[in-house]
């Protein structure tokens, strides 16, 4: 049987210290297998986030067990946490690049951090995969220049380049108007597949739900339902 990229047991996260001390994930039991689009929603507040970030090595696991490619992130130390976020990719709703580099450079960036890159043509890789998302002709702009969808096409290959082996996505049509949202979640889609990565979106845009292989809900800090499509 696939082992799970990402498995979570049994796990609980709390914010706080003492009586300030309040619980924001209960009991959450989740598997999620190699190369499965999985988009989590429900309401705002909920914990999506929170369990997004545990699940990309953000912070540590508190209680419970939570493996992501294997390796167990209860009371991981940060350099395992830094070590684990090298095969992750990360798509935010603040695609977050930087305003003094141009598409290229912020693309680039993320491969630098791959010693094994290094000694690749990193220069004409980045200008690849921007012409994958549909950037050719955007390669030295500056952030600033882009329209939201370009920029958002931006963080997909700078999150995409290094092939990781999964993406987390918060919210990446959020500022989007509803072309530019289905474009860039086709692209996310399409890359995916291609290189054979596992994909878990946050979202409450109801527009691109059907690009998922499951829909799971969570509410109050538990996942709620559990859909399957297609399995």
């Amino acid at each position: 049987m696939t082992t799970p990229v990402i498995s979570a047991s049994h796990l609980n996260h709390y914010f706080g210290q003492g009586e300030l001390r309040k619980q924001v994930l209960f009991d959450i039991d989740l598997d999620i297998y190699p190369g499965e689009i999985v988009i989590m929603t429900g309401p705002s507040g909920s914990g999506k986030t929170t369990l997004l970030t545990l699940m990309g090595g953000l912070r540590s696991a508190q209680e419970g067990s939570l493996k992501i490619l294997d390796r167990e992130l209860r009371g991981a130390t940060k350099q395992e946490l830094t070590k684990l976020r090298r095969n992750i990719g990360y798509i935010f709703q603040a695609h977050n690049l930087l305003t003094f580099l141009t598409a290229k450079q912020n693309v680039k960036m993320s491969l630098e951090l791959h010693e094994e890159m290094l000694d690749r043509d990193i220069d004409k890789i980045a200008t690849s995969m921007l012409e994958t998302v549909g950037l050719g002709n955007r390669v030295d702009y500056y952030a600033d220049s882009l329209s939201g969808g370009q920029k958002q096409r931006v963080a997909i290959a700078r999150a995409l380049i290094s092939h990781p082996k999964i993406v987390l996505a918060d919210e990446p049509t959020a500022a989007l108007d509803k072309k530019s949202g289905r474009d860039v979640v086709e692209i996310m889609q399409q890359l995916a597949k291609e290189q054979g990565c596992t994909i878990l979106l946050v979202t409450h845009d109801n527009r691109i739900l059907d690009i998922a292989d499951r829909i799971i809900y969570m509410e109050d800090g538990r996942l709620t339902n559990n859909t399957q499509k297609g399995y």
